[in-house]
């Protein structure tokens, strides 16, 4: 990798950024090893905290693997400082959970990918809607727009073993929840954190609630900041960011069983990329909500639930805020483009009980626009009018059925039917003097995909385990990065608008979950089937959309081990494993063999642990072959990271956790990546791998009331 050792020089507007750059590292350093070293003197106030109903007692450990809750089915807790660094954003989070990887752009807003699966083959849900991003690039990928610590509960469904959030979803479905609050009586609960770390990392959250029997009010509040970080060679990486976010709720519980829930919320924040000719100096998100939930209604209809949303995401990427444009090629003067995504959505969804059997059924829609304008020159797109090029609509009904056939057997199916449409309000394609007229300008394309599954769930009668299996079969609409963002489609074909087809997945999900006194393990597999699966070209010029047969499989497996009372080891697998059957070559963007092992000391209020990350090299690629984000465009070795970390709770309102991420500065990349950008000091020929952070230390303080 060609190096460089300082930061390219800002725009005016970020001058003083640059020269107080070093002094908020150190500041930042100084309150990391502050917190390290006072946390102990704090055992002065182990009994002074205050007894607020309610709260909760937080745990003294840091999270570095995960078991699944049930077959298929990882339910975690999203405010639990886990190891590497606490997350910045959805996808950041995500990557720590056995089977997740991440298309890195740098330091933040990573696309999320599951076994090898990528883009709306993932169903993410935050409080059941939809957030969608704007960018035709997925600079803002949906999970660019979530701050996990913000949210009560994480809920990951593997593989296509769900009907009820949605269309699509042949890779999994990812749900970032909120709970309703319950007070019995008048009463308050806070919850706030602060982490501070190298690099000038500084995230505040305040999470707050006040309410009684009839209702209550919710005030969300996060901040975000990074600087650049340094990799493993002390080499500068661009991925500095700041983000912001402030949520309030509205609920009114008249009683026991009836929740109306009014929600409204507000983010913006910027990022720089190394990996892109463009930075992100705009992510504003809107969102509104309405939802309603009533219980035991009568003997057989359990709970009724009806929710609408409206989000929006307007995006603003531009070579001038947060660097200094090139001079030279294509983005040689300051230029900007500015995209927006309005989404609106509604479900509505019934749960029905008798003795032996659970019912769900209901039935959702959406629809969403989306609008581009951009200009040459410093903030010239404010006086161009947006263009409208794309709109889509989805329709499903849907249905799930749980039997419980006996007390150790379970057969769960569902089925849900979708129909899905996409309009192309395209006038022109292509920039410039490269502009033709749009073949396919005003077309609406329309299908009917059916999509649903059936998994068998049985306990063991003298083991404490469960044995699975189902078959899963999701038909997914192509999205608006398929359908409008490469130049062209198949060979013969108008555009990719005109000609990819909808994806066809058929997956056999099989495990085995156990969990006894001092053990917890599980292994998951699957095999599958994809007709149709959408692969991005870019061997010419341009990039090119088409149509494929693949195979895919692989897995997670994993186990927790209660060594002694104080003493635990954990240990996790994961691998996936996929083949383009069309052209007999390996299907490209698909993460390597990753294995995790962590080891724990914990007695009374503290915790001492240490994880071993051991990454695979990855030789099984399709060069210049990959999806709307990134490529395959070159092998890559294999690393080993350490980390340390611990944690000791103070008394029942506060704690402290600490840690060291890649304790012995390790310069490596992951697989899944973007190559470094010209404008930052990286070949232009020669692609190389943005390298991930070398040694970082963090301090978090967590405070519950």
């Amino acid at each position: 990798m060609s190096r460089f050792s300082a930061v390219p020089r800002l725009s005016p507007a970020r001058t003083s950024f640059a020269l107080t750059e070093s002094r908020v590292r150190f500041r930042h350093a100084t309150a990391v090893l502050c917190g390290v070293l006072l946390s102990p003197l704090a055992l002065a106030d182990e009994h002074a905290g205050h007894s607020a109903a309610g709260s909760e007692e937080l745990s003294p450990t840091v999270i570095t693997a995960l078991a699944p809750s049930s077959p298929l089915t990882v339910v975690t807790n999203p405010k639990d400082p886990r190891q590497p660094v606490p997350a910045s954003d959805g996808g950041d989070y995500l990557k720590t959970i056995p089977g997740f990887a991440l298309v890195r752009n740098g330091g933040t807003n990573g696309d999320p990918v599951l076994r090898g699966m990528f883009g709306s083959r993932l169903n993410i849900l935050t409080n059941g809607s939809v957030m969608l991003g704007a960018c035709p690039g997925r600079m803002d990928a949906p999970t660019s727009y979530i701050s996990p610590e913000t949210y009560d509960k994480l809920t990951v469904i593997k593989g296509p073993q769900t009907v009820l959030y949605g269309p699509g979803a042949s890779a999994g479905t990812i749900l970032f929840d909120r709970e309703p609050e319950r007070f019995g009586e008048l009463g308050t609960r806070v919850n706030a954190s602060v982490l501070a770390g190298s690099n000038g990392r500084f995230d505040k959250v305040v999470d707050a609630a006040a309410g009684g029997s009839l209702g209550y009010v919710r005030v969300i509040g996060n901040t975000a900041h990074s600087d650049d970080y340094r990799d493993g060679n002390n080499d500068t990486v661009a991925s500095r960011y700041d983000k912001w976010n402030g949520d309030v709720a509205l609920g009114w519980t008249p009683d026991a069983d009836t929740l109306l829930e009014l929600t409204a919320g507000r983010g913006d924040g910027e990022a720089r990329y190394a990996g892109r000719g463009m930075d992100g100096s705009q992510f504003l998100r809107e969102s509104l909500g309405l939802r309603f939930e009533k219980s035991n209604i009568s003997d057989v209809l359990e709970k009724l639930e009806a929710q609408v949303y409206y989000n929006y995401a307007d995006h603003v990427m531009d070579n001038y805020t947060l660097r200094t444009p090139s001079g030279t090629g294509m983005m040689a003067g300051p230029m900007a483009s500015n995209v927006d995504r309005r989404t609106l959505g509604a479900r509505i969804k019934a749960t029905w009980r008798w003795a032996d059997i659970q019912l769900v059924t209901g039935l959702d829609a959406q629809t969403d626009e989306h609008r581009q304008r951009a200009a040459m020159g410093i903030d010239a797109y404010k006086d161009v009018p947006r263009n409208k090029d794309a709109d889509f609509h989805n329709y499903g009904v849907f249905s799930e059925l749980t039997w419980y056939a006996a007390d150790r057997d379970r057969l769960i199916t569902g089925a849900r039917v979708d129909r899905a449409s996409a309009k192309d309000y395209r006038q022109r394609i292509g920039s410039g003097m490269m502009s033709r007229p749009n073949p396919t300008a005003d077309d609406t394309r329309a299908d009917t995909l059916p999509s649903g599954f059936v998994r068998y769930e049985h306990d063991l009668a003298d083991t404490p385990a469960t044995l699975y299996a189902g078959l899963g079969h999701a038909q997914r609409f192509p999205d608006y990065w398929e359908l409008f963002s490469p130049k062209s489609g198949p060979a013969g074909s108008l555009n990719a608008f005109d000609s990819i087809k909808p994806e066809k997945t058929t997956q056999l999900d099989f495990g085995v979950n156990y969990k006894s006194a001092d053990l917890d393990a599980w292994a998951s597999g699957y095999i599958g089937q994809v007709r149709d699966y959408i692969l991005f070209d870019y061997t010419g010029m341009a990039s090119r959309a088409e149509n494929i047969d693949a195979r895919i499989m692989g897995g997670e497996l994993g186990a927790a081990y209660r060594i002694t009372e104080n003493w635990k080891a954990d240990a996790t697998l994961a691998y996936a494993w996929g083949k383009n059957s069309s052209d007999g070559t390996a299907l490209p963007q698909m993460p390597p063999l990753d294995a995790r092992f962590g080891l724990t000391y914990s007695e009374d209020d503290w915790s001492a642990g240490a994880l071993w990350r051991v990454v695979a090299a990855q030789n099984r690629i399709d060069q210049n072959k990959g999806n709307v984000v990134g490529k395959d465009y070159d092998k890559s070795s294999g690393f080993g990271v350490f980390s340390l970390n611990g944690a000791y709770r103070i008394n029942r309102h506060w704690k402290v956790s600490t840690g060291v991420d890649n304790l012995f500065g390790k310069a490596y990349a992951e697989h899944l990546n973007l190559a470094g950008n010209a404008g930052f000091g990286y070949p232009a020929n020669d692609p190389q791998a943005i390298k991930e952070p070398g040694r970082t230390l963090w301090t978090k303080v967590d405070m519950s009331f």
